[in-house]
């Protein structure tokens, strides 16, 4: 889960980047960081914290020229240090390029090993490192900098999930989704200048003009003269589209557009099914904020069940929220959500949550709720239960830590406390995002298990250990 953004050709490329990079906050909070290139320089500048702290007027004026790409990241492999840090900037025979990646790849660490048997030396902990290397050690070549030619023969070699955006010293700006197309990628127009992006949501904050989605399996080449489009020219047999549907469920801002589909109405539509699906005799629908919102408000909608902010998040607690004393620990969740006790006094209340990975937190929000007043809580979640972990680019825990994956529905309800608690079905989550049951051209391996590329020896070390754990 991270975020990539790119503009190619504007005055103020840096500025613009900032502000992309902004509208992408919710795809990671670990590290952000702009390259620029002018005058065949790459410049950097990368920092261990938010987008609106990593930068200011003076380290944005370091950073000149008319192109420029930007990360936000949330680890999923390598450790959060700054040294994993994206974009990250190498040189080799061909001149220097830049390189920020959203997704991960499942035979990372089978190549790494390869190429340090060779004599490779890494500076990352980071499966992105990878591609890089590949890219140096690339043959038969038009020329040394033939990036084009090193980027496809670097993307034979691995498997996975990538969105990549990257800049080159002679002001070229790449994008390429992976075959599967798991992860986004979008490309929009800022009157002369193309811009690349995760989310829409960037374009719409700098006044974009959204222009498509890169296609799985392609690669754009901006430059100069303008845009081309080239196909990864390989055969890693059979794809088909694995859009990850969790996109829809949690990760994508709501007004963002998600394969075709508005991030918002997919959400509202999940919610719509769930009360179809699981409906209770209730006073008042809540959501916990923001991500529930949407299905909770599909859900008051389908039930007629009025729809109230029943509970309110701080917007000023960050995910790195040191507790200094045990003491204090159990407020956590407090610190983020407080109950309207108003709304919830003497109420049955259906709370509505797009998922549910570990339950803690909807087990305190049950008691907080309880504490607030409320006569019953009913729990109803706006996905299926999430049963494995994710290998291409979301970090969700060991299928171990899944409470989902060693108890049933009834025993979670138990653990939360709740009176009664529902999932959404896989077929409804389909439907109401794809618009269909089967679910062609979306990934779902983390509510089903099977998954779509062929996981690297280290993935399946993992799940064979989870397994022989429950």
């Amino acid at each position: 889960m991270c975020g990539v953004f790119g503009i190619h050709g504007h005055d103020e490329a840096a500025n613009i980047g900032y502000l992309g990079m902004h509208a992408l906050q919710h795809r990671g909070q670990e590290s952000a960081g702009l390259v620029a290139v002018e005058d065949g320089k790459l410049r950097r500048h990368v920092a261990m914290s938010l987008v609106s702290d990593a930068f200011d007027r003076e380290s944005l004026a370091t950073l000149p020229g008319r192109t420029a790409i930007g990360h936000v990241r949330y680890s999923t492999a390598g450790s959060s240090d700054l040294r994993n840090a994206q974009p990250f900037v190498f040189e080799y025979s061909g001149g220097q390029v830049s390189i920020a990646h959203n997704g991960n790849l499942v035979n990372a660490n089978e190549i790494r090993a390869e190429l340090e048997a060779q004599g490779s030396i890494f500076q990352t902990s980071s499966d992105t490192e990878v591609i890089v290397h590949l890219m140096a050690k690339a043959k038969n070549l038009t020329s040394p900098a033939d990036v084009l030619g090193r980027l496809m023969f670097a993307l034979s070699r691995v498997r996975g999930a990538y969105s990549l955006v990257l800049l080159t010293s002679d002001d070229k700006m790449i994008g390429v989704r992976d075959p599967n197309g798991f992860r986004p990628l979008t490309i929009g127009r800022l009157k002369d200048a193309f811009v690349l992006s995760s989310e829409t949501s960037a374009f719409d904050l700098i006044e974009a003009e959204f222009i498509r989605e890169v296609e799985p399996g392609e690669i754009v080449v901006i430059e100069k003269n303008g845009m081309t489009s080239h196909k990864l020219g390989f055969d890693q047999g059979a794809q088909s589209p694995s859009f990850c549907v969790f996109e829809h469920v949690y990760f994508a801002r709501p007004d963002s557009l998600m394969n075709g589909k508005s991030v918002y109405r997919a959400r509202e539509k999940m919610g719509m099914a769930l009360a179809a699906e699981h409906p209770v005799e209730a006073d008042v629908v809540i959501a916990v904020p923001d991500s529930g919102v949407p299905a909770a408000i599909g859900y008051s909608r389908a039930s007629g069940i009025p729809f109230e902010m029943g509970l309110i998040r701080s917007h000023y607690v960050g995910r790195t929220f040191i507790e200094p004393q045990e003491s204090i620990r159990h407020f956590g969740v407090r610190l983020k959500l407080s109950p309207v006790r108003s709304i919830v006094d003497g109420k049955r209340v259906v709370v509505v949550d797009d998922s549910l990975v570990r339950g803690t937190t909807s087990r305190k929000i049950v008691k907080m709720l309880r504490g607030a007043g409320a006569r019953e809580v009913h729990m109803r979640i706006s996905a299926p239960p999430t049963t494995h972990p994710c290998f291409y680019g979301i970090d969700t825990p060991n299928r171990s830590e899944l409470v989902a994956a060693s108890h049933t529905v009834e025993e979670i309800g138990r653990y939360v406390t709740s009176d009664t608690i529902a999932y959404l079905s896989h077929d409804g989550m389909m439907s109401a995002v794809a618009g269909s049951t089967s679910g062609n051209g979306y990934c779902s391996a983390c509510f089903t298990g099977n998954y779509p590329v062929a996981l690297g020896s280290e993935n399946l070390v993992q799940l064979r250990a989870n397994r022989a754990a429950r």
